[in-house]
């Protein structure tokens, strides 16, 4: 009797915990249905799949550029940089200019007096030969874009020509134009690269105050044809972004480009020319778009010897070179032309430097400083769209 009660306790003890199991099982799988009821587990094939479309790449590169005009060294501004021991230094000049050429990628100027060297004698007006510590100088503060090819390049001979190249071929990251010791390196592409940018540098001049070329040698000089300008630029166009031409034309001393300028200008950007950098006139002249070509017609004198007012000032102008490149296609674009202007100071034929006007004081041009920025706003702005300010560098920033 004992014994039958005792199985009969735990039967009823097993069914107890079979139904406690029971409830507690079902309760546990109810949580978890509803819980993946509100967070279902999607597998592969229960979606149609869908193609991964990627978002087309933009690339975009900038380039800044920034130009000033004729480094053009008569007696007292070369004499300007001789020391005591007999060396020549002439970084006192460009003090005033470092900080700005400093914030441009390429930094052009045009060299027009022939660095021959002191060996060949030092030489001005007519036929100019300049130390080549003045390059030193230009190098120093930051300009690594050089056209040589002007009026003035034959006037101490090949030999001068010879030195020239010399000089410049040593100078690290510094490309020239214009002028070369044979052939093959003017037929060469003068190609460089900066911020994914690539460039070509081009440089011509209207002729060499009447001295011939030497027979046979027409690569010591560039003299500008429409022939081999078309030969040169076609050579180039297609393997660089930007094609960049120093040309030096016009006549001396008038604000006014010619209707030769003009025609050549025109010529230029027919070609898919993108920047015409201009000298010769040693006077500003106006900037200008012709289709997407930026035409500066000239920069005037950045350094001389010259008296005059208007032949002592110059203009520094930079512009900004957009390249974007999306789905294969490349874009060039200009923008942001800007402009100051630079005044050479000296005190009799000692002290040469060059001074942008929002560093000028009283004693430097006294109160004349209004009165020329808007006669210069106004030339420059002749034939100009859009407008060019005096000033819009921020170099006092």
């Amino acid at each position: 009797m004992k014994k039958s009660k005792l199985k009969m306790k735990y039967k009823i003890m097993t069914l107890c915990f079979l139904f406690v199991l029971g409830v507690g099982g079902a309760f546990l799988i109810f949580k978890n249905r509803n819980f993946e009821d509100k967070n279902p587990t999607i597998l592969p094939n229960d979606v149609e799949s869908k193609p991964i479309v990627e978002e087309p790449k933009k690339e975009e590169y900038k380039l800044t550029l920034g130009m000033i005009g004729d480094a053009l060294y008569h007696t007292g501004t070369y004499k300007d940089g001789l020391k005591s021991d007999g060396t020549y230094n002439y970084d006192h000049q460009l003090d005033d200019i470092r900080p700005i050429v400093k914030n441009y990628d390429l930094a052009y100027y045009n060299q027009e007096t022939v660095l021959g060297g002191k060996e060949l004698g030092l030489s001005s007006y007519p036929c100019f030969n300049s130390p080549q510590e003045v390059g030193d100088a230009f190098v120093k503060a930051g300009f690594n874009l050089v056209s040589l090819a002007n009026n003035h390049t034959l006037d101490k001979g090949t030999k001068a020509i010879l030195n020239s190249v010399a000089y410049w071929r040593n100078q690290t990251g510094v490309m020239t134009a214009g002028s070369y010791d044979s052939e093959s390196d003017r037929n060469r592409a003068h190609i460089g690269e900066k911020n994914g940018i690539t460039y070509a540098f081009l440089a011509y001049t209207y002729g060499t105050n009447g001295i011939p070329v030497p027979k046979g040698k027409d690569y010591v000089v560039n003299l500008f044809s429409k022939e081999q300008a078309q030969k040169d630029i076609e050579a180039v166009r297609d393997q660089v972004d930007v094609v960049l031409v120093a040309m030096h034309w016009g006549v001396e001393y008038t604000h006014t480009p010619t209707n030769e300028q003009r025609d050549w200008a025109q010529f230029l950007s027919d070609l898919g020319v993108d920047v015409i950098i201009g000298s010769h006139p040693h006077v500003i002249q106006p900037i200008e778009f012709i289709g997407d070509t930026l035409v500066i017609y000239s920069l005037g004198n950045f350094i001389s010897g010259q008296e005059d007012l208007m032949k002592k000032i110059g203009l520094i102008a930079s512009v900004d070179i957009h390249k974007v490149v999306e789905e294969g296609k490349t874009t060039i674009t200009l923008d942001h032309v800007k402009g100051d202007l630079l005044y050479t100071y000296h005190r009799g034929h000692k002290g040469y430097r060059v001074i942008p006007f929002y560093k000028l004081t009283n004693g430097e041009l006294g109160d004349e400083v209004p009165k020329v920025k808007a006669k210069y706003e106004a030339i420059l702005n002749k034939t100009h769209h859009p407008k060019i300010e005096i000033g819009t560098l921020g170099l006092a920033s």
